[in-house]
């Protein structure tokens, strides 16, 4: 009896030291599992529940449960719950009354990080419309299409954007679009089809609850917001993200263990999923803090966190190689930050950063802003972008495919089905498409949803979401980023569309044709631009018209960074442009007969040198 005791509690004792043998990850999943099913409990309680209870309604029981506290601390300015409230109430009314806005329409909002973004968006979601987060620096063609695929009724524009809104306004006024632009006083405003929402209209205006009636059509499925995103197209693409999705994208900070009493500090543009979802509505649903900036800042990121005693930060990989290449300081450990949430960083700035700021714990996430499905690295295991769980399992259906790169087709099997990747391998990542796993497209164009689309992947008739991203999964489940296929690569947190910048270029006097892609860079993440380009007949390159004009049209971070000569652009049977051997081949002289051009910023298009491509793998010259 006595033997057979201790035996049991021998085995009872050695039991955690075997679960641990066999899963050293064991504790952080068990505490992952509970937070995943106590969200998941809550957004069964959301979806059941009558009237519709949105992210909007979120926010009016955080006014009511603390009225008090700091919501938005912005410069020299902090604005409480209740204070953000009222003045989303005195804007509701004054759209309503000043620019006819109603329930079902869509009002795009150009303009940057501000309070006063904050509080519109909070007015649209009072009068049931859909709000349309267009990029600030985006102009002409592309600002127009914007306009056109999420079919706007009116624009809001900040007074230091008016300019770019001149350039299109007699398209914009065939269209219908009502423009109106902030903050200035009525005389300064004299552009006919242009007019005003002055700070002494707003605040004339009642700052009393608005009626729910105004918004008693909008549904779990109705558009929330556009979030305008980059593709194959090459234009902007409008992803219609619901309420059930931003309430799902706005749970990561939960997931992540941020809690009401944390400040979490938002220096990415508002009109990105991570500034707007994972930051800002992250932060309502937490009822937390934020601490808001109009542009990042390497210099005063640190001392910003240090005066607001921030907690919580978000990043893209950029960023965090930004801080690690700052000046290095004595106080560079003193501070309050315990956990960054972001995407993108790569394994050797995440190991510096860790050494250089301490213990501040990474989590990593992945996710597409239109995708169906998410992954967190909620280890902490540097260089991975998540990790594989049962609960996603459960919830997501979701394989790595084999994928020609050359073809730019997924690889089939004999009976013309998709083959799963074995782990370890690379993989495209696709995702089913289902009632509990939707994807809900982009806004007016099914021709690009339907791209994003794959039929007949494992059994006939199923439906995936092609993501477009290569991933690799190792044997501990942990999830890695590969590479992006297609005409999509990343730089400066930003996509940028190798056909869009195709576009502008071939609108250059001297160039006949360009293949647009992007290129490593030693110490950088993503990939920076690069064109190969054919000239005209009898024509040489024009270095100071190509910069005159990427300038005008593009962003800085679409702008190519080299530019390589050729007498003929490399097309496959189909006559697609190829880019793969372009790409491994770079910037570098050495390995090129072509002409080659630098892009520099203070002087435009140069000639590149063996001793310039030195420098920049060195790190000496900045990209």
């Amino acid at each position: 009896m006595y033997v057979l005791l201790y035996t049991i509690l021998a085995g009872l004792a050695i039991l955690p030291l075997f679960l641990y043998l066999r899963n050293p990850y064991l504790m952080q999943d068990l505490h992952y599992t509970v937070t995943c099913i106590v969200l998941g409990f809550r957004m069964n309680r959301i979806k059941r529940s009558k009237p519709f209870y949105s992210m909007l309604d979120c926010f009016l029981d955080k006014v009511k449960k603390h009225p008090n506290k700091q919501f938005i601390v912005f410069e020299k300015s902090s604005y409480t719950y209740r204070d953000v409230d009222k003045q989303s109430n005195k804007l509701a009314r004054a759209l309503s009354q000043h620019a006819s806005v109603k329930e079902g329409d869509t009002v795009a909002l150009f303009m940057g990080n501000e309070p006063m973004y904050v509080f519109i968006w909070l007015a649209l979601a009072k009068l049931g419309c859909t709000a349309a987060l267009l990029n600030y620096n985006i102009r002409s063609k592309s600002l127009l299409h914007c306009f056109t695929c999420c079919r706007t009724n009116v624009l809001l524009a900040a007074s230091e954007l008016r300019r770019a809104v001149e350039e299109v306004l007699p398209t914009l006024r065939e269209q219908s679009v009502s423009v109106f632009v902030l903050g200035e006083e009525e005389e300064k405003c004299v552009t006919e089809g242009v007019n005003t929402l002055s700070s002494s209209r707003i605040q004339q205006s009642s700052d009393q609850p608005l009626d729910p009636q105004l918004r008693s059509k909008v549904t779990l499925k109705s558009p929330a917001l556009y979030i305008f995103t980059s593709g194959t197209t090459g234009l902007p693409k409008a992803a219609v993200i619901t309420h059930e999705r931003l309430y799902m994208a706005s749970s990561m900070q939960a997931i992540s263990g941020v809690a009401s009493d944390d400040v979490i500090y938002i220096y990415l543009p508002l009109y990105h999923t991570a500034g707007f979802m994972m930051g800002l509505t992250g932060a309502i649903e937490r009822g937390n803090t934020v601490v808001l900036r109009r542009k990042f800042s390497a210099s005063n990121f640190w001392d910003d966190c240090r005066k607001h005693k921030v907690t919580v930060i978000q990043y893209i990989g950029e960023i965090m190689r930004y801080l690690c290449n700052s000046p290095k300081k004595d106080n560079d450990r003193h501070h309050k930050v315990r956990l960054a949430l972001g995407n993108g960083l790569r394994a050797d700035t995440w190991s510096e950063f860790l050494q250089r700021f301490g213990d501040v714990r990474i989590c990593e996430c992945y996710g597409a802003t239109e995708g169906n499905v998410g992954f967190m690295n909620y280890i902490g295991k540097v260089g991975a972008i998540g990790k594989e769980h049962f609960l996603h399992k459960a919830s997501f259906s979701y394989a790595l495919i084999q994928y020609d790169t050359e073809r730019e087709e997924p690889v089939k099997d004999s009976r013309g089905f998709c083959i799963k990747v074995p782990k370890g391998e690379t993989g495209l990542l696709v995702a089913k498409i289902t009632v509990q796993t939707p994807f809900s497209g982009y806004a007016n164009n099914q021709q690009q949803t339907d791209r994003k689309k794959l039929r007949d992947v494992f059994v006939k008739g199923d439906l995936y979401f092609n993501s477009g991203d290569l991933l690799r999964i190792d044997h501990e489940g942990f999830i890695y980023f590969m590479d992006r296929i297609g005409d999509t690569f990343r730089w400066k947190g930003e996509n940028v569309a190798t056909t869009e910048v195709t576009e502008h270029l071939i609108m250059v006097e001297c160039i006949e044709e360009a293949n647009v892609y992007g290129v490593k860079v030693q110490g950088h993440e993503g990939r920076v631009g690069m064109a190969a380009v054919k000239l005209k007949d009898d024509m040489e390159f024009d270095s100071k018209a190509t910069l005159e004009h990427v300038k005008t049209c593009l962003p800085s971070y679409a702008r190519p960074r080299f530019i390589r000569i050729q007498n003929s652009l490399a097309v496959t049977g189909t006559f697609k442009q190829m880019k793969v051997k372009l790409a491994e081949e770079g910037f570098n002289p050495s390995v090129m007969q072509d002409r080659l051009y630098y892009l520099e910023d203070s002087k435009g298009y140069i000639p590149m040198t063996q001793e310039m491509y030195q420098s920049i793998s060195d790190g000496k010259i900045h990209l």
